[in-house]
């Protein structure tokens, strides 16, 4: 219980006065819990703040349209989240009558929840003696231990969920979980971890070892994939555009503008004589420039979007019916909005 009662003890002194602290409704804390998955805490604040006023209940969340949800979610990434968190809300009042689950096992039936987050709920809102495991605590674990198992391997996984619920005090289940989490962000963090001042040096590994800036241990990371992304911007001489909705892939259910993937990068001649222009405009008159002349790189975890936004004017058509200050109604990816935002200035 020593780890415990140090790390409790710290946590009850340094903790940040964080929204989602200041209740016990599962609900808002299962709402934080997704929009600060792969999301920083003064990012993901502004959203959760955005979710509880326009989505107070579970019950006004299940009643919104997707399109509603993810607009509101639009420029937080992993959109998934957000139509795994609609889904369940409907889920949640359709059939459970409105009632969140309360243990663990029922929570983590919940589309889009794992492991990490029917821990969380479960602890902090029902005290249940089940242990989480992030980022932040594998890190404190890995050093505090001495542990060199890969943190991403099957056996790195079952190891640390073994250590942490062994480490767990039952009675304050949901404080020591936050603690823990607490301390690998602020005290235990990745670079320039505060190693002089933590109330546990004296019994740290890494710290006698000195493997501070080694652990924790991860596999080596998948390659990256490139993609060329070419968006066919349309304006008319009527200021009208046109957008459509991704069916597949990341993005599903944005929108974005009609898209031509390249297996590489491609220049106007390319494009033009393309199928995706010739069906999009066939015998209108066009003329193309390509934006900013500039090529747009779009990170993600495990892909690299390399993008053109040609604009291509050409004249009034019934094919292209939207007007342009329209477009913002609808949820885009963060990089559609990038560039309307640039291209409004311009």
């Amino acid at each position: 219980m020593k780890f415990s009662n140090v790390l409790v003890q710290w946590y009850l002194q340094n903790k940040r006065d964080l929204p989602w602290r200041q209740t016990s409704n599962p609900y808002k804390i299962w709402l934080s819990e997704i929009i600060l998955q792969q999301t920083r805490v003064d990012q993901g604040m502004v959203y959760y703040f955005k979710f509880i006023e326009h989505f107070p209940t579970v019950f006004h969340l299940a009643k919104a349209s997707e399109e509603e949800v993810l607009k509101l979610w639009q420029g937080l990434g992993y959109y998934s989240r957000a139509r795994n968190l609609h889904f369940s809300a409907k889920y949640i009042v359709n059939e459970l009558k409105g009632h969140f689950p309360s243990s663990y096992i029922q929570i983590l039936k919940l589309k889009g929840v794992g492991d990490y987050t029917a821990s969380a709920i479960a602890s902090i809102c029902y005290n249940e003696a089940t242990a989480v495991v992030d980022g932040n605590v594998y890190r404190v674990l890995a050093r505090y231990f001495g542990i060199a198992t890969p943190i991403n391997s099957t056996k790195g996984i079952k190891e640390f969920k073994l250590l942490a619920q062994k480490l767990l005090n039952p009675t304050i289940s949901g404080t020591h979980n936050q603690a823990v989490m607490e301390f690998g962000a602020r005290m235990c963090k990745p670079q320039n971890p505060d190693c002089e001042i933590c109330p546990l040096n004296e019994s740290c590994v890494a710290i006698q070892k000195q493997t501070v800036k080694t652990l924790p241990v991860k596999e080596k990371k998948l390659k990256i994939k490139k993609r060329y992304f070419n968006y066919l911007v349309v304006q008319t001489s009527n200021n009208k555009t046109i957008i459509e909705k991704r069916e597949k892939g990341i993005w599903i259910n944005l929108y974005q503008f009609p898209l031509l993937e390249s297996a590489h990068e491609i220049d106007v001649n390319q494009l033009i004589t393309s199928e995706k222009f010739d069906k999009l405009f066939g015998k209108l008159n066009t003329s193309v420039k390509l934006f900013n002349q500039t090529m747009v790189v779009h990170k993600l975890s495990h892909q690299h979007i390399y993008t053109k936004f040609w604009i291509i004017n050409t004249p009034n058509s019934a094919k292209f019916s939207l007007i342009w200050d329209e477009i913002k109604r609808f949820p885009v990816p963060i990089l559609i909005d990038n560039f309307l935002n640039e291209y409004k200035s311009n």
